[in-house]
């Protein structure tokens, strides 16, 4: 006999008090604190808990009461619905507080180090079409909203294929994405062209569960340059689904001409990773090309690259000034990616040297030095805390400056160790989780002052936060002078207190 599952309770007239963690905004209710998606500060809702522990609970809202006067319009049509860009209906100046606030409360309740006065968070010149890479899932198991669903005729079935993004809690659930306001309104029409192209032509959509259908996934990327990226992931089962499949693949190629590289791949595999499969070029070239400055950059399929051009220029503007490079120093490059950290800041520095696990993507760092005319660069590819090792700090020589971009999971605890052992001058620690970031920096308390941290917002809409570090032993940190980049300021919060200052802007003058 089954236990019959507890209701859980309604809670009304409830006034949200302040934004939290990954999207959500926080209120309290008889001293349990309660999490809530898709809210803003100042609204006043009714609340359906959907999940209870004993110190907090996780609710959606049933019925609004009275919005918050910080509340606007999300100009995205899935707002509430897509599991992305949680933050559309809270002002932009409003998202980069909690962002600051974000960076500042991590810092300090993880890594609990000595912190000076951490600069005004660089806003996003862009808010809309910022990006240069989205990924769409395709699914048989499409998801309908309740009004969707209530709207149906009498006697429609349900559709059996979707192309989209994954609803928030569901792995196999995928919403269609007619207009995604986050990248080129072209990416729309190339999604919406494959969709209907499929259901016209009957062909199949990938069931995750049973791992059984044709259409997988579909990867786009744009760049500054003008270029088109596109890579559409199969799984062949039939057999004529090879066929079918380069039937679309000509579709694409004649109905998008703009598209400069568009690639296929036969995925068997149990997740869409494709980093260890062979990519196929069935038009134009296997990369596009994207500049910075005077640099220009080779991005293939498998490459790493800030999904946000104009804003990556800035990060990046910010670590080479932090790293105060003279000339005669030699650099390492952690997590160098495509190289474009390391070539960025080679004319500065005496050498660089990158390291990255994904082979195809240290290729393409060796290219674009070789494309930009630049000799005093040296990769390596491989797991990082198997080739920075004690062995290779002696071989290639003592660091001046590490720069470190890690993944969101922040550094291994024996890179860490080979890091304090080559006991660089400067460390500039760029992180896209200032809570694994945070974890490091108290590891490396034991030799290092943080002397500057300068968040970077590079993802509007999002609760992402991109952050930079300087640390600098504690022999120099307090009598080396840095040169920190200028700010101007253009806005303040809602409060007329705490001010915001663009980078962007600073740059130009």
């Amino acid at each position: 006999m089954s236990r019959k599952r507890k209701s859980l309770p309604i809670l009304e007239n409830v006034e949200i008090e302040s934004v939290a963690a990954e999207g959500k905004c926080v209120a309290h209710v008889n001293d349990m604190v309660v999490f809530v998606p898709f809210v803003v500060p100042g609204d006043i809702v009714d609340l359906q808990v959907r999940k209870k522990r004993h110190s907090y609970c996780e609710a959606t809202v049933l019925r609004m009461i009275q919005p918050s006067p910080m509340r606007i319009t999300p100009k995205c049509e899935h707002f509430g619905v897509c599991g992305g860009c949680k933050w559309q209906n809270l002002p932009y100046k409003e998202q980069l507080v909690s962002k600051q606030q974000q960076v500042l409360d991590q810092l300090k309740r993880i890594g609990k180090v000595e912190l000076p006065m951490i600069s005004p968070i660089l806003g996003s010149e862009k808010t809309e079409e910022y990006r240069n890479k989205l990924e769409f899932a395709c699914s048989n198991k499409r998801w309908y909203t309740k009004e969707e669903l209530d709207a149906l005729p009498e006697g429609v079935g349900l559709a059996q294929g979707a192309i989209g993004f994954h609803i928030t809690g569901a792995f196999d659930k995928i919403y269609p994405i007619n207009k995604c306001v986050l990248m080129d309104n072209y990416c729309n029409k190339v999604r919406n062209a494959i969709y209907n192209y499929a259901v016209e032509h009957k062909l199949s959509f990938y069931d995750i569960r049973e791992q059984h259908g044709l259409l997988r996934d579909i990867m786009m990327r744009n760049s500054n340059t003008g270029e088109w990226l596109v890579l559409v992931q199969f799984h062949y089962d039939e057999v004529d689904d090879e066929e079918c499949a380069m039937n679309l693949m000509q579709f694409i190629a004649d109905e998008f001409p703009e598209i400069t590289s568009l690639l296929y791949v036969d995925n068997q595999k149990g997740n869409d990773t494709f980093n260890d499969l062979e990519l196929t070029v069935f038009k134009g070239n296997d990369h596009i090309f994207e500049l910075m400055e005077d640099l220009r950059f080779k991005v293939g399929a498998k490459s790493f690259y800030q999904t946000n051009t104009d804003q990556a220029y800035h990060l990046y503007s910010v670590a080479r000034n932090f790293a105060n490079l003279t000339g005669n120093e030699l650099v390492y490059d952690l997590y160098t990616g495509t190289g474009t950290i390391a070539n960025f800041v080679a004319k500065k520095a005496k050498k660089v040297i990158g390291i990255e696990y994904v082979p195809e993507a240290i290729e393409d760092a060796k290219i674009n030095s070789e494309i930009n005319e630049i000799s005093n660069t040296l990769f390596y590819a491989g797991d990082m805390k198997d080739i920075l090792t004690e062995a290779f700090v002696k071989q290639h020589g003592r660091p001046d400056v590490i720069i470190t971009d890690p993944p969101r999971a922040g550094m291994h605890a024996d890179v860490v160790n080979v890091i304090l052992g080559a006991h660089p001058k400067r460390i500039v620690y760029v992180s896209c989780n200032p809570a694994t970031q945070a974890r490091d920096l108290a590891l490396l308390d034991k030799d290092y002052k943080v002397t500057a941290v300068q968040p970077v917002d590079m993802f509007p809409h999002t609760p992402h936060v991109e952050n930079i570090v300087l640390l600098e032993t504690k022999g120099i940190a307090d009598h080396e002078d840095v040169n920190f980049p200028p700010f101007i300021e253009v806005v303040e919060d809602i409060t007329g207190k705490t001010e915001y200052y663009n980078y962007n802007l600073a740059l130009k003058k």
